[in-house]
């Protein structure tokens, strides 16, 4: 027998009020439904608790379950998955109004960056212009369309009159000795 015909057939056990059955059934399912409730709530305990009225729905819902063909896990998948995004659907209903003024503040932080990192990065970006200097001038604006402005290597394989992959040499070289000078 199968698996999935043994998973099936304990189901169909269930449905009948058989204790033992479904305690196997838990047995062989409750792995793989805790993670999809895992993944859909992102929180263990609120993933337990979902799991646990997965089950209760699965007692008092076993009868429903048809023999179709289709892996009985898809019918289980199904249930977790639903109550699991039902779950998070009241969760965030009832964040939106316990939080009221002070939500709605979260959602307009500023996700600019700090003081610190605008420091950082105006160092880093002293440090790339230095070595970008290092570089033939073509190579360097090429890096700089490449990286900064985003054009295609085939853009700049037409504005510099080389072919593709003469560019692309250009740019993995460049980056190369970008490297190398940055770690110096």
């Amino acid at each position: 027998m199968s698996r999935l015909t043994e998973i099936e057939a304990m189901i169909a056990r269930v449905a009948l009020g058989d204790r033992a059955a479904f305690g196997a059934l838990y047995d062989a399912t409750s792995a793989k439904l805790f993670g999809i409730c895992l993944r859909v709530l992102d929180n263990r305990a609120e993933a337990e608790d979902a799991l646990q009225e997965i089950y209760v729905k699965v007692w008092h819902n076993a009868g429903r379950y048809q023999v179709n063909g289709l892996s009985p896990m898809t019918w289980l998948i199904t249930i977790a998955r639903n109550h699991a995004i039902d779950r998070l659907r009241t969760r965030r209903r009832a964040e939106r109004r316990a939080g009221g003024d002070m939500a709605e503040a979260a959602d307009l932080a500023d996700a600019a960056p700090g003081p610190e990192a605008l420091a950082v990065a105006g160092s880093e970006r002293v440090r790339i212009e230095g070595c970008l200097t290092e570089l033939e001038p073509d190579r360097a604006a090429a890096v700089r369309g490449a990286y900064l402005a985003g054009e295609s290597y085939a853009d700049l394989a037409a504005r510099f009159d080389v072919p593709l992959n003469t560019m692309r040499t250009w740019l993995r070289r460049s980056l190369l000795r970008l490297k190398e000078c940055l770690t110096r």
